[in-house]
């Protein structure tokens, strides 16, 4: 089952169901130019919704991952610290996505990477098998090798989803790469269980979800990104009032 949602993240949360999984890639708090949502938050203004949106999403999962730039790296371990103080029962795994092609700077060292985190409650069963891959032994003939290939690394190698590349959708400033996305849901979730997006956005997760046969609810505040998701994966485009305090819409598959 698909749904998508239109609204606030922070109303349509207490609404929602509980999941097994949460994905979260917030707007940056960097100044990015979306369609309509002002991404104009003071550094301490961001940090504290973020922290809002993180501890409001772990109420409704078992796993979380947030992907956040690494200008927050400092900040994101404090609020990670801080969460796992207020729910003992959560373990956290740092993570981090290394670009091929990184950002040039010709007066310090460029950026090439960024932060992912899992949360995740303690006992929670993964999917490690659905994920591996063919091992350095594989590929050059070792006979030790496992038939299986390894579980891969905690080092995601996807690259930026930049202007040029297959996966990029023009209308929106940021996007990540698929297979990121994937790997994530594989590793996480079994056939039945649901993924909660937080921030939509091209609908990268959704279309995972969608190949992948896997229930998803997206959220998306902007309507005219909205709008594309629907029409790009096909959705039902009967409009209903959801139930959360603005007035907010919804499509399903």
């Amino acid at each position: 089952m698909i749904r998508l949602i239109c609204g606030d993240i922070l109303k349509v949360l207490p609404t929602l169901e509980p999941v097994k999984m949460g994905f979260l890639d917030p707007p940056d708090g960097i100044g990015l130019r979306y369609n309509s949502y002002k991404d104009n938050l003071s550094p301490d203004e961001y940090i504290v919704w973020l922290g809002k949106v993180l501890d409001l999403t772990m109420s409704k999962c078992d796993i979380l991952w947030v992907s956040y730039n690494s200008k927050y790296i400092f900040e994101m371990g404090k609020l990670v610290c801080d969460l796992l103080y207020k729910y003992p029962v959560w373990g956290a795994k740092s993570c981090i996505q290394i670009f091929t092609f990184g950002q040039n700077n010709q007066y310090d060292l460029g950026n090439g990477h960024r932060p992912l985190v899992r949360l995740m409650k303690k006992g929670t069963q993964l999917y490690p098998d659905a994920i591996r891959v063919k091992s350095w032994r594989q590929e050059h003939g070792d006979k030790r090798a496992d038939p299986r290939g390894r579980v891969p690394l905690d080092v995601f190698n996807f690259p930026r989803v930049t202007g040029n590349s297959k996966q990029r959708r023009s209308y929106h400033p940021t996007q990540l790469h698929e297979g990121l996305v994937e790997r994530c849901v594989k590793l996480c979730c079994g056939p039945e269980d649901t993924i909660l997006d937080g921030f939509s956005g091209t609908g990268t997760t959704l279309r995972i979800c969608k190949r992948l046969n896997q229930p998803v609810i997206a959220v998306e505040i902007d309507l005219e990104y909205c709008r594309h998701i629907v029409e790009e994966n096909e959705l039902d485009t009967r409009i209903t009032i959801a139930n959360f305090e603005a007035d907010g819409y919804e499509w399903y598959d």
